[in-house]
């Protein structure tokens, strides 16, 4: 009698449901999924950290629209991973954590690494349970990948227990389920809800659409754009822990504090927009919510709140486009909000660091033109100052930043997994010192598996974020405790077997990634910086 493991239900399930490509990294409870995989097309990204697994698998979802899947092991490699599932969920990417677990029939008993894992992870993700059977393994995979990526995306954890994993059942017994056993249910937006909205914009003098991380992708900004269009109104997607003062936004917050109907599509009235209190709203500016999620519709203020209605943005944003023909435009608005969004201060042109080292507007200035050269490439931007002066400056079509979450280190693993999703198309992260230090040593793997991208770190030997808090809050005889080493990262990239270089004057730096990208390896170009903050955009008056 033909059996398979649990472990091979998992593997096949997998395949079935359309995953091509595992980020993992490996350990005692998962080695059964392990074997099970060289049975199928998927492929492995074998790394050196639970976390970079859960940021590449962040990266994959992002760029594709596809749950992004990452595979650890039980114990602290699920603890590991987990801590990476808050970038993943600020951002509202569909990921699938699957973490080992200890043998259930050892629970309670000090089983090996034995952790409330489901627990461990549940505020992190839309939903966290431990798999109870082999009969539900199948069954508790299609369900993940639906929550994954039904109403606002986010991230999923499944537990696999070892000895459901190890344990064989009869192969008649099982039915593995296909894609659409995890199709998604998107209902068209209420007809109703959409006039309503349209009613509102045209009540509006100066109406401005934001939008959610979840539409930050390469179809939802298409939409985007379409909508403004149509409408000839702004819209905008926030995506940045920075929220209104988004250096990427130019002088939002000049338009926020003027507009007189919000439009949230998918996107939660939280810090990143002030909570809607004045100054940074109008205190009679009105609101329309937008969301999937009812918990949110309530956070804006009853009295002020023109229209509520609970549906996926992506369909609002097309229907709106499809009815919005020939509705009254905000031309002079839109023109107004366009140039304040574009705005960057003109002094910028003029900024130069010091001897041996760069200013960040020059670092970016030769970043700027190696992607014109590239337009298939990729910019990712990370880091608490350095990373602020790419998303202001570097224009593409293609960028990942660290979210609306702000926590930093995920860019290296980023670039690796954009670079797989894109062969042979330039990727250059953009990264503080302190962040390399993170996941240095998944240049290791990126070397191991032949996978080029190019790391622009700033070094300025600190952690400047909390350099730049401790200025601000306590003065320059209280900054203590930030400073790094001038570290060669360049070096410790080209022990691993990738391209380094280190760039001290700012003529150098467009031939240095010239040569980065020629090498075909992965490479750090270690370019000392002037230790300045991050950009803040106001226009004078």
């Amino acid at each position: 009698m033909q059996t398979l493991r649990g472990a091979d239900i998992v593997a096949r399930t997998l395949e079935a449901l359309g995953v091509t490509r595992i980020f993992t990294l490996s350990g005692n409870h998962i080695m059964p999924v392990f074997d099970a995989l060289l049975e199928t097309g998927i492929a492995l990204v074998h790394t050196r950290h639970e976390a970079a697994c859960v940021h590449m698998a962040d990266a994959w979802a992002r760029l594709t629209g596809e749950v992004g899947v990452a595979l650890v092991t039980g114990g602290q490699g699920h603890t590991n991973g987990a801590a990476a599932l808050t970038t993943a969920q600020a951002a509202e990417s569909p990921v699938l954590l699957l973490s080992g677990h200890a043998g259930l029939s050892e629970l309670g008993r000090g089983a090996f690494q034995e952790l409330a894992q489901a627990d461990i992870a549940r505020p992190m993700t839309k939903a966290a349970w431990t798999a109870g059977s082999v009969a539900a393994l199948a069954p508790d995979l299609a369900r993940a990948f639906r929550i994954a990526r039904e109403g606002r995306p986010g991230p999923v954890h499944l537990s696999l227990p070892v000895d459901l994993l190890e344990k064989a059942v009869p192969a008649a017994a099982v039915r593995i389920p296909d894609r659409a056993a995890a199709e998604i249910r998107s209902a068209a937006p209420a007809p109703e809800l959409i006039a309503d909205l349209l009613a509102a914009l045209d009540g509006a003098e100066r109406p401005l659409v934001v939008c959610g991380p979840a539409l930050c992708d390469a179809a939802g900004r298409a939409a985007m754009a379409a909508l403004e269009e149509t409408l000839g109104l702004p819209v905008v997607s926030m995506e940045s822990p920075r929220g209104i003062a988004d250096p990427a936004l130019g002088a939002f917050a000049e338009i926020l504090a003027r507009t007189d109907l919000l439009v949230l599509l998918g996107k939660p009235l939280d810090f990143t927009l002030r909570f809607g209190a004045a100054p940074a709203l109008a205190p009679d500016a009105r609101f329309a919510v937008i969301d999937p999620d009812p918990a949110l519709l309530a956070r804006a203020p009853a009295d002020r709140l023109a229209v509520s209605g609970l549906a996926d943005p992506r369909p609002v944003l097309a229907a709106l486009t499809a009815r919005g023909a020939g509705r009254p435009r905000r031309d002079a608005w839109h023109r107004e909000a366009r140039a304040a969004l574009a705005h960057r201060p003109p002094g910028w042109a003029a900024l130069r660091g010091g001897a041996g080292r760069l200013h960040p507007v020059e670092l970016c200035r030769a970043v700027d033109a190696f992607l014109e050269n590239h337009p298939d490439g990729t910019l990712i931007c990370d880091g608490g100052e350095i990373g602020q002066w790419p998303q202001a400056l570097v224009r593409t079509g293609r960028r990942l930043i660290n979210g609306v979450s702000g926590t930093i280190g995920a860019s290296i693993p980023f670039a690796i997994a954009a670079a797989l999703e894109r062969p042979g198309a330039p990727v250059v992260a953009v990264l503080g010192d302190g962040t390399f230090g993170f996941h240095m040593a998944e240049f290791d793997t990126a070397v191991r598996y032949g996978i080029p991208f190019i790391a622009v770190v700033g070094n300025d030997a600190r952690w400047n974020a909390e350099h730049q808090i401790q200025l601000r809050s306590y003065g320059p005889d209280r900054t203590r405790h930030c400073d790094l080493l001038p570290t060669r990262y360049d070096a410790v990239v080209q022990a691993l077997g990738g391209f380094g270089a280190l760039v001290t004057e700012a003529a150098d730096l467009p031939a240095a990634l010239e040569a980065a990208h020629a090498s075909g390896l992965p490479a750090c170009l270690n370019v000392m910086i002037a230790s300045v903050p991050a950009p803040v955009i106001r226009r004078p008056g």
